[in-house]
């Protein structure tokens, strides 16, 4: 075996450190520099790959693409700041009110479109968490029917494009980010269309969980209620389809549709009057904080994927992948169960940077489909987090819940979405060419 004992002890003792609360990047880093001593004293690494350390640091700065990372995320900042996420919340609400089950189908329906303005899970789930939950339960509503449908729709930001984690993905996968944009569309529209499903079922089985809003609630009707739509949700809807629509047909890069619809969240928000050098300050903080944790985490994680090469720990682990009972599948089926059991402790850029440098040699080695393969790793991602006990998306909406909302019923509430993301991840294993067909038809 040589040394490649060595690398699975240094993986190990990273997960011992991340386990115990350490900082991830600082976890990649620390094991880095302590299993590179004890290879050299060992005589198991070869100092001379250090020389190739800068150029990887350089290539990865090079990359266009994760320039797209910063332009979502502040595009998601200003529609969460600004009050854009809320009136598109609070409309769609108004519109669908009157149906049983609406102010859920309305979660789903603006879940889905903040998914795709946003892509970060954490603001979408606290902002309809925030603004439709209260509401909800005002007018009855099962509390766990309500707070797993606002976690399910939140954690839709995850998989629908702009997903950050269909960003990090690419740039681990070595695929086209323009290609998962376009593989994750329809299964996540599928996701949606389960959600919004099981919103109805519930209604007619159990209507006093799910009640329409009261006469006296709907507050906007006839010309008040069109013009508001027009004003609070067209826009919005025309933005997103503008970014990603330019990209799907090949008219932009992702990079250069994320300036476009970061320019055009600042415009929506001008035309609000809400546009202010305060607002403008904290989204550019927030978006400063992510790309530096990105940024951070893939720098240490290059230094730990070396050294751990360097140790014999890739080739070895790529030989017990490829060599698993059942070939192909044994390996779809261990890969999925291993991003699962990881996103339920750990966040998604972690794991993107921890598993795919260990999945991928071994998934094109057995000629996986790439594309099909990092939207699979999305939904199992999805899944993950709002895996009860410690799924993240539990977290976020626990933290701006009212008190009458008890933990329980959040974690109950995630259930029956986990089930239902289980079946979408079932459909794409399935049927391949969910993910496929508008890839090959944009090609």
């Amino acid at each position: 075996m040589g040394f490649e004992w060595l690398a699975l002890l240094m993986f190990v003792f990273f997960f011992v450190l991340i386990l115990i609360g350490y900082p991830v990047a600082f976890s990649f880093a620390g094991t880095s520099i302590a299993f590179l001593l004890i290879g050299l004293a060992v005589n198991a690494f070869d100092l001379r790959l250090l020389k190739l350390l800068p150029n990887r640091w350089f290539g990865t700065m090079s990359d266009f693409t994760l320039l797209a990372i910063i332009f979502f995320v502040f595009m998601g900042a200003i529609f969460e700041k600004s009050g854009l996420a809320e009136q598109l919340l609070e409309t769609v609400g108004q519109l669908m009110g009157p149906i049983r089950g609406g102010l859920a189908l309305a979660v789903v329906l603006v879940g889905t479109l903040l998914a795709a303005a946003t892509g970060v899970v954490a603001a979408t789930v606290i902002v309809m968490g925030l603004i439709s939950l209260p509401i909800m339960l005002r007018y009855g509503y099962n509390h766990q029917l309500a707070t797993g449908i606002i976690t399910a729709s939140g954690t839709m930001a995850q998989l629908l494009p702009p997903s950050l984690v269909l960003v990090v993905l690419s740039d681990q996968l070595g695929v086209g980010v323009g290609d998962l944009f376009l593989g994750a569309l329809i299964p996540g529209l599928i996701l949606s269309g389960l959600y919004a499903l099981y919103v109805v079922f519930i209604a007619f089985v159990r209507p006093q969980d799910a009640p329409a809003l009261p006469p006296e609630a709907r507050t906007l009707k006839g010309r008040a209620l069109l013009r508001k739509t027009l004003v609070a949700v067209v826009p919005p809807v025309l933005l997103i389809f503008a970014v990603l629509g330019s990209i799907f047909l090949g008219w932009a890069t992702p990079t250069e549709s994320g300036a476009v619809g970061a320019v055009g969240a600042c415009i929506l928000t001008a035309l609000n009057r809400n546009l202010t050098w305060k607002l403008l300050k904290d989204a550019a903080r927030a978006t400063a904080n992510i790309t530096a944790l990105v940024i951070m985490i893939l720098f240490c994680s290059t230094m730990f994927g070396l050294v751990f090469d360097g140790l014999g720990g890739q080739r070895y682990v790529q030989n017990l992948l490829t060599n698993l009972p059942g070939g192909y599948w044994g390996f779809i089926i261990v890969a999925n169960i291993v991003i699962f059991i990881l996103g339920i402790n750990l966040e998604f850029i972690e794991i993107s940077f921890i598993a795919m440098p260990l999945l991928v040699p071994a998934a094109v080695d057995l000629g996986v489909n790439l594309v099909w393969f990092g939207v699979m790793m999305a939904i199992n991602l999805n899944m993950a987090f709002i895996s009860p006990p410690v799924g993240f998306s539990l977290f976020y909406l626990q933290s701006v819940a009212p008190p009458e909302v008890e933990t329980i019923d959040i974690h109950k509430g995630a259930l029956p979405f986990m089930a239902l993301q289980a079946i979408a991840l079932i459909i794409v294993i399935v049927f391949p060419q969910t993910v496929e067909w508008l890839v090959r038809v944009a090609m």
